[in-house]
């Protein structure tokens, strides 16, 4: 736990409005295990941006890309339940390091039927649900390893750097995806992932050991279901652990039309695979420049405040970006081409400027998440609410990712940003107002 007085240091010792790198100082462990991820995480980004084309090109057929994530959706949860057990039973940085390397033979899997010239989809989506799973477990297992490197007081600061990292993998990743897939093609492109990949692994392999913590009892932590269950038992006695997930899964749920890019790109904008990879890569966009200017932003005091708001304004933004869509496809100004030079560029920035306010305030919602979940759990238990976070906000998405497909088929491209974005504002603020020890979250008296 952080006292008042540690956490008071961590919110005022900062003056200035950009970002603080105190933890890469703090912590060269902490500085190598961020460089390296942040690379492997772009070549990450890259084969997921290409898998989507590949399979809609293959396919035409939103649904099908959307059946990546409905396939890895139950294997996700529970590698991300029994992952963060075994993250807190065993050296954190040899779950890391193993999980890891199942998900770079993955990668190194699609190169080789891309090489290969393979089509049957299925293929695809059991490699794909394969990396999901390792990935779920390396992520929780990073994430519960990061506050055994940092002083507590510099938890928000780490998370805002990680902000930072996610915003170059989702922003240089799904842009070098279409270039490369327009140019290359997907051989190469998946080939690009898996050299990249080899940082993030120099990055565990050069971490400490980061062993178990010993309860109160002397005793190490549970394992098997038992561990699971009392992670899940922590759960109900944090109440403001319990909601910044539940708010992230209605922002991510309602509100997370990335599997419609690809159509977006093909039948309403214009520009194929260029304009898919530029409306992702301006979510994350907004995400580093969030981060660029957390230099005060770390030091909040209600933190549960500050979630609610930013994922209001997420909510808006992505109403703005079904609305764009609207006003295309009513106005019968819909462009089908794969074509860059033939999309409406008109259309296409007013996109990419709600999905940069989208990507920033869900950024600075998954600041203050961060640094709850982090400075409010016992180490002995983080891995496993580490676990519950990945499945969370990595779960949270693929859901999305079904609801937005499906809708979409069923109905018209728009229709799920729309619905989708006023649902997030309307159940956020419901949710909120029911739980006031959230609301009220003090990040001088973290309580879970």
């Amino acid at each position: 736990m952080v006292d008042g007085s540690e956490t008071r240091e961590g919110a005022t010792a900062r003056r200035s409005h950009l970002v603080d790198i105190s933890p890469l100082r703090a912590s060269l462990p902490f500085a190598r295990l961020w460089a390296g991820n942040t690379l492997a995480g772009i070549g990450a980004q890259v084969t997921a941006t290409a898998v989507a084309l590949h399979i809609y090109d293959l396919t035409a057929s939103t649904f099908m890309v959307s059946l990546v994530a409905w396939f890895a959706l139950g294997p996700v949860i529970a590698s991300g339940l029994y992952g963060g057990a075994v993250a807190d039973r065993f050296d954190r940085r040899s779950v890391a390091l193993i999980a890891s390397v199942v998900a770079w033979a993955s990668t190194v899997s699609l190169a080789a039927i891309a090489w290969a010239g393979v089509t049957t989809v299925w293929a695809f989506y059991v490699i794909t649900t394969v990396n999901a799973v390792a990935a779920t477990i390396a992520s929780a297992t990073r994430q519960a390893i990061t506050p055994r490197l940092l002083p507590l007081h510099l938890l928000p600061q780490a998370a805002a750097l990680t902000g930072i990292s996610m915003g170059l993998m989702v922003t240089a990743g799904p842009g070098l995806a279409g270039v490369l897939v327009a140019r290359v093609g997907y051989a190469w492109t998946y080939t690009v992932d898996v050299l990249l990949f080899v940082a993030g692994l120099f990055g565990l392999w050069t971490l400490p050991r980061i062993r178990p913590e010993l309860d109160e009892d002397g005793a190490p932590p549970a394992s098997g279901l038992r561990a699971v269950v009392e992670g899940l038992a922590h759960l109900r006695t944090a109440p403001n652990v319990r909601m910044s997930f539940v708010v992230d899964i209605i922002a991510m749920t309602f509100g997370h039309p990335m599997v419609l890019f690809p159509a977006v790109g093909a039948v309403v904008i214009g520009g194929g695979p260029v304009t898919a990879g530029l409306l992702l890569a301006a979510f994350a966009a907004g995400g580093i420049l969030s981060s660029l200017g957390s230099g005060r932003v770390t030091g909040a005091r209600w933190q549960g405040r500050a979630i609610r708001n930013a994922i209001i304004v997420y909510g808006v933004a992505i109403l703005g970006f079904g609305m764009v869509l609207a006003v295309v496809m009513v106005g019968g100004h819909a462009v089908s081409s794969r074509d860059f030079g033939d999309a409406d560029r008109t259309a296409l920035v007013a996109a990419v400027v709600c999905l940069a306010v989208a990507g920033g305030a869900d950024n600075v919602s998954s600041i203050f998440r961060q640094s709850i979940l982090q400075a409010a759990v016992p180490d002995r238990l983080r891995g496993r609410m580490q676990g519950i976070f990945t499945v969370v906000v990595t779960g949270g998405p693929r859901l999305g990712q079904m609801l937005a497909g499906s809708l979409a088929t069923l109905t018209v491209t728009w229709v799920p940003p729309v619905v989708g974005g006023a649902l997030v504002v309307g159940l956020v603020v419901l949710a909120v107002a029911r739980v006031p020890s959230f609301r009220d979250y003090d990040a001088l008296d973290p309580r879970p």
